[in-house]
């Protein structure tokens, strides 16, 4: 894919390293520029004209569907937008774009929220609160069952590696802060490894963390490059 670097607002969070891994996936060339959370300024007005929802990521495609600059927040949208642009990764057929659509969604209204419930109430809560801990423990542990369950039909959440896997890959490489050991799901035990020996996820997780912006973070301005090969 060529052209014009795409502006990438993010952060090393699930959700922003989610976008950098389709960035990478698709061989588009992007520049990464840091929206530092701990420090507030996913509210700076610049970005908020980005994002309303002061939420990272969001991006910047210089060469939007017309020729035109198209912004783009929320991550499954943002997805789904490099998915149609590119003609990568969301399915061969509508059957198929249902069921990737069908996980992304699972992932944006289960998974993602979960987790981050869980890593508050376990990590984050400033008290222990014994009721809502457990509650956000066992909903993943729900959650990863369901995903399982699916991974044991199917080599990827959707039968083909699709924008659905990356997605969910980064919330379960933190099943620790969620209350949960990957050993006890082998299926997504064997998808996470299939995942994590791809080029294109190598290359996001070797990405110097000054050049991502910080070390990783729980969900709750400089300019660098990043191209893909």
């Amino acid at each position: 894919m060529s052209g014009p670097a795409i502006e990438l607002y993010s952060w090393p969070t699930p959700n922003g390293l989610k976008i950098a891994l389709m960035l990478e996936e698709c061989g588009a060339p992007y520049r990464i520029r840091p929206v530092d959370i701990t420090r507030g300024e996913q509210f700076n007005p610049h970005f908020l004209r980005l994002s309303p929802n002061n939420k990272i990521p969001a991006i910047l495609d210089p060469q939007g569907p017309d020729g035109e600059p198209i912004t783009v927040f929320e991550s499954a949208a943002i997805l789904q937008y490099l998915a149609r642009k590119t003609g990568l990764f969301h399915g061969r057929g509508e059957r198929e774009r249902v069921m990737v659509e069908e996980w992304l969604s699972w992932q944006a209204s289960g998974l993602g929220p979960a987790a981050a419930l869980a890593h508050h109430f376990r990590i984050h809560a400033p008290a222990r609160i014994d009721y809502a801990m457990n509650r956000a423990t066992n909903e993943m542990n729900r959650l990863y069952g369901v995903m399982n369950r699916r991974l044991q039909r199917a080599e990827y959440l959707a039968g083909d590696y699709s924008i659905a896997d990356m997605a969910c890959v980064f919330w379960t490489r933190l099943a620790s802060r969620q209350g949960q050991d990957i050993d006890e799901f082998p299926e997504i035990a064997r998808w996470l490894r299939a995942i994590e020996a791809r080029p294109a996820m190598r290359r996001v997780l070797e990405t110097p963390r000054d050049l991502r912006g910080g070390p990783p973070v729980s969900e709750s301005s400089g300019a660098v490059a990043s191209t893909a090969a």
